[in-house]
């Protein structure tokens, strides 16, 4: 049995093409709608610029509490 993250990298770089992709320590995963695919794939390959407005930890952060995730900020 493969584990979520496995299916998601395979996913990642078949169905988006980003075949250097690969997780870091510590990962979180979001799921998105279908309709927002393309949306979250011009995010993927744009996110060095998008992170000199917004760096991914306050992003990141953000998007635990407006989902109401619990997370140790450690």
């Amino acid at each position: 049995m493969r584990s979520a993250k496995s299916e998601s990298s395979s996913w990642i770089k078949g169905t988006l093409g980003i075949k250097e992709f690969a997780w870091q320590e510590g990962y979180g995963a979001f799921t998105v709608s279908a309709s927002l695919i393309e949306r979250v794939r011009n995010y993927v390959l744009n996110q060095v610029e998008h992170h000199r407005v917004k760096s991914f930890q306050e992003e990141y952060l953000e998007m635990l509490t407006n989902r109401l995730v619990e997370f140790d900020d450690r």
